[in-house]
């Protein structure tokens, strides 16, 4: 049975779907307002990861993500821009999917808009006031965050020092608006700058940050849901906050598993990475400085989903030369593929099995990403020792090739194997090699022969010219 770390209760639980073949999970996605940064793009990798090995593991999964497409930060950054909410929102959500799809994160099953939900948030923030759990004040509406029974519990946190924390960031006239320094937004009125609004029974104004994953959770996956995800910094305020309005609407628990992903970290400090720190490297520009993409989320799916991870070009070179590794290993074996006998090796489908079980049990254990890689690269071993062998059978080659690509696939890894070149394409390769050879760049020339070495052209420099086969 798989094993889960609930953040509610600080300890690996089983984790048992409400239905038996399908998982219901929600994850708290970007606010549209820049290009999303490796530490925004560490969440939506870790997320999919689970959701690719339940996936595998048989499971339907209903994943819902939103996005957060008004609030006070795109606002200062669509007037900066000399744009509109809607614009700029257009314009970096068309960015996140351009940069997601390169590092192969599969689409959310629903991705909602909190500007798409405002009918639903209003009559989701009367019926808290109608409970007497939420007031309004000015043109705000506030959530009485002490009148929810365990407010916090998510937190770990002492209340009395929240209340204090809290207090110490509100300008006065916050303060003043609000019957306790606890108590949150669910709306806010129009502040006069004419940015964005709606209509509501409180004057114009627009959605408080918390209380739009309540409405898009709920309205998609239902009252209570199996799973709900995001970064550790998220766990208070706003998934504590999302439990205490969405239990009091709904009567019912909001959530069986919370779980949180670990940080980026960048510097000799290991300081935590993120836009207000100014210390972030987006995504978009990064994929502009690598060749390949799948060795950032090779770097990201294979740290345990908890663990922060310390960025650094050391440390994706480390994870290219990794991955490379792999890529050899199934290349190796790939090549056997032509003189391979007919019929399996009881043998090797015993060892191939042996690996997927081990890199099973390691998910299962709270998705333990480095024990189902080292199972990985067991089975590239494997490959490799199989590659040298006097002879090999069909079955077991395709079985050994086969699993690689799926426990892979389960990391969102693509690209084991490259595509097969063409006659003309090696033909127009080896006339650039003689032409290098020729000026005496001899690195062109090396650089040539180990392309077409990897794609298992072997190359023989003859006094008639230079001949090749596969």
């Amino acid at each position: 049975m798989m094993k889960m770390f609930n953040t509610m209760t600080l300890t690996k639980e089983d984790f048992q779907p409400m239905h038996e073949d399908k998982i219901s999970m929600y994850v708290c996605g970007p606010t549209v307002y820049n290009y999303i940064h490796i530490g925004n793009a560490r969440s939506a990798i870790a997320f999919d990861t689970i959701r690719r090995y339940f996936e595998y593991r048989g499971y339907e999964v209903d994943y819902v993500s939103n996005f957060t497409d008004v609030d006070d930060k795109m606002i200062k950054a669509a007037a900066a821009q000399d744009i509109t909410v809607p614009q700029l929102a257009e314009k970096y959500i068309a960015a996140f999917n351009e940069d997601t799809a390169a590092l192969n994160i599969k689409p959310a099953t629903v991705r909602p808009r909190a500007t798409e939900h405002i009918t639903e948030i209003i009559d989701f923030v009367t019926d808290l006031i109608d409970k007497g759990y939420a007031y309004e004040s000015a043109g705000d509406v506030y959530y009485r965050a002490k009148k929810f029974k365990n407010y916090g519990a998510l937190a770990h946190q002492d209340l009395q020092e929240m209340t204090s924390n809290a207090a110490g960031r509100l300008d006065d006239v916050e303060l003043a608006r609000k019957e306790d320094p606890m108590d949150f937004a669910v709306w806010k009125g129009e502040d006069g700058d004419g940015a964005i609004a709606w209509d509501s029974p409180w004057g114009k104004g627009r959605p408080g940050w918390h209380i739009e994953c309540s409405v898009m959770s709920t309205k998609y996956l239902g009252n209570h849901f199996d799973i709900h995800g995001g970064g550790i910094d998220l766990a208070f305020p706003h998934h504590t906050n999302e439990i205490a309005q969405s239990e009091v609407h709904t009567g019912e628990q909001f959530v069986n598993m919370w779980l949180h992903n670990g940080f980026v970290t960048v510097g000799d400090e290991n300081e935590k990475m993120s836009k207000s720190l100014g210390n972030f490297v987006t995504v978009h520009d990064l994929l502009q400085q690598i060749d390949d993409p799948m060795v950032l989320r090779f770097f990201m799916a294979t740290t345990q989903y908890r663990r922060a991870i310390a960025y650094s070009t050391k440390n994706m070179a480390q994870a290219g030369q990794n991955l490379e590794h792999i890529r050899t290993g199934y290349r190796n074996l790939q090549f056997r593929l032509q003189d391979a006998l007919g019929g399996d090796d009881e043998h090797i489908t015993k060892q191939v099995n042996t690996h997927i079980a081990a890199f099973n049990a390691a998910m299962d254990d709270d998705f333990n990403a480095p024990n189902a890689l080292t199972a990985i690269y067991e089975l590239v071993d494997l490959a490799n020792q199989y590659a040298n062998a006097k002879a090999v059978y069909q079955q077991a080659v395709q079985f050994i090739l086969d699993s690689l690509v799926t426990l892979m696939g389960v990391f969102g890894v693509d690209g084991l194997a490259q595509e097969e070149l063409l006659d003309a394409d090696i033909d127009a390769l080896i006339k650039e090699r003689d032409q290098a050879r020729a000026a005496k760049n001899f690195a062109r020339s090396d650089e040539i022969r180990d392309m077409l070495a990897k794609q298992a052209i072997i190359l023989e420099d003859t006094p008639q010219g230079t001949r090749w086969h596969r």
